[in-house]
């Protein structure tokens, strides 16, 4: 099964939501919450459950070097009946879904990216993507978040098509659909584009600039992801999130709306099936975290780590 680079773009831009968390002035749960266990794996049980279900914490993209399946992840995927993602992967690969979504990837009224940017900064852009290979003047009417997934080089188009990095959530779709198991999704493509224009786009072009400026650095925050994700310490991947100032007044629509969103539809899955939910990691910890919300919901949600 092969999904389309920009869906996988859509996805992958949203990776650990964007790593944009910051401290919130959005109500938070009254119970203290404890300490969360190294895991990406947990278990759902409890509030009337007749079975329970399984949340996983992914990372959108990784090397092939790095990608890994925590003890465990294997059975709980054969275990469930239905394998629910962000969005419905089956989408991915429908031709007639994503090729009308491909018009809201650009911006309206004609603006392009010498509309939003100086002339310095716009030269600072168009000199990025020519460096990857990638040349701007394909890509002026395209949305600035859209163009961040690029930027930092951490996804490279090549690499995606020769299997160099993997996407855990295409994996898991993979294995669903050999198993003919269900597959759903928490929210739309739609929604998920949709976030975007919240966003203006003078922001976005900032956040564009910013992400291409610090570029030098992004190699290091991106390792530091990725060995905080093979520890399976999604509690400091939160904080990592937290210390990302660059869209924080954007954080509840980012992250914590779409954690809320997504408790209902969890549990109206979980009290007909058996389901195993694959989400982005940066999703699980802090406050608004789905576990933290899962609990407050009255389910009981332990990591299911090595003993």
């Amino acid at each position: 099964m092969r999904y389309s680079l920009f869906a996988l773009s859509i996805i992958a831009s949203l990776l650990f939501s964007c790593k944009s968390a910051k401290d919130s002035v959005q109500e938070m749960p009254t119970k203290k919450q404890e300490p969360l266990a190294n895991s990406l794996l947990w278990e759902i049980s409890g509030n009337g459950l007749a079975e329970s279900s399984y949340l996983f914490g992914t990372i959108h993209i990784i090397n092939k070097e790095d990608y890994f399946l925590p003890e465990g992840t294997l059975s709980a995927i054969d275990q469930s009946s239905d394998v629910v993602f962000e969005i419905d992967m089956t989408e991915m690969n429908d031709i007639s879904k994503v090729m009308p979504l491909m018009q809201k990837a650009f911006m309206e009224n004609d603006l392009t990216l010498k509309d939003l940017l100086s002339e310095e900064e716009y030269a600072l852009v168009n000199d990025h993507f020519q460096g990857m290979g990638l040349p701007l003047m394909f890509m002026e009417r395209i949305k600035p978040m859209f163009l961040t997934v690029f930027a930092s080089g951490d996804i490279n188009p090549g690499d995606l098509q020769s299997g160099e990095v993997k996407s855990y959530e295409m994996e898991f779709a993979e294995m669903a659909q050999e198993s003919n198991k269900t597959i759903g999704g928490l929210e739309t493509i739609e929604y998920q584009i949709s976030i975007f224009d919240s966003i203006p786009y003078t922001e976005q072009a900032q956040m564009l600039v910013e992400s291409i400026q610090s570029s030098d650095l992004g190699d290091d925050q991106f390792k530091e992801l990725v060995d905080l994700y093979k520890q399976q310490n999604v509690a400091q991947l939160y904080e990592m999130m937290k210390g990302d100032e660059s869209i924080n007044e954007h954080e509840d629509v980012l992250l914590i709306q779409r954690n809320k969103n997504w408790i209902p539809v969890m549990s109206e899955r979980m009290a007909s099936t058996k389901t195993f939910f694959a989400v982005g990691a940066g999703h699980l910890g802090g406050p608004m975290g789905v576990i933290n919300l899962l609990q407050e919901a009255g389910y009981t949600v332990k990591p299911m780590v090595k003993s």
